[in-house]
Parts: C-alpha cells; structure tokens; sequence
C-alpha cells in the first residue's frame, strides 16, 4: 500500500470529515470528528489491510497521517 492508498484508507474511517481534509502531513488528532473509537477503527483497518498490528500507543506516538504510515511500514 502506498502512502496515497494509505491515507484514502485512513480517510475512509471518518463519517463526516470531508476528504480534502486528508493529506500525508494532516495532524490528524486535531481534527474535530478525531475520538478513541475512530483510533480503534484505524487499528482495524491497519490489521486487515497490512496482516500488522499497532496500539493505541503506537497513534499517540504519531502526529500525522505519514508518521502513522512509517510506523506500520516499519512493524
């Protein structure tokens, strides 16, 4: 997957954010509809897109969506 995949995928997990919102470098904790439950659906999706699994602690270490992206690429 690549980092554009990646964050079409990431974007995906959101309701009402609207997509141009989404960038590699968007902080994405900062965003409005950002909550633990859409932590732990981006941990789902994680698991069933790369077979890696990250934690809460692995999201908090991060601040933009290319940080998320490095880390599961290095998992």
């Amino acid at each position: 997957m690549t980092l554009d995949e990646f964050v079409e995928a990431f974007a995906a997990e959101f309701d009402e954010t609207p997509e141009d919102q989404f960038k590699a470098d968007t902080l994405f904790k900062e965003l409005d509809e950002w909550s633990s439950l859409t932590a732990l659906s981006i941990i789902s999706m994680v698991d069933e897109a790369y077979d890696k699994q990250i934690t809460g602690a692995d999201i908090r270490s991060c601040a933009t969506i290319k940080e998320l992206y490095n880390l599961v690429e290095s998992k």
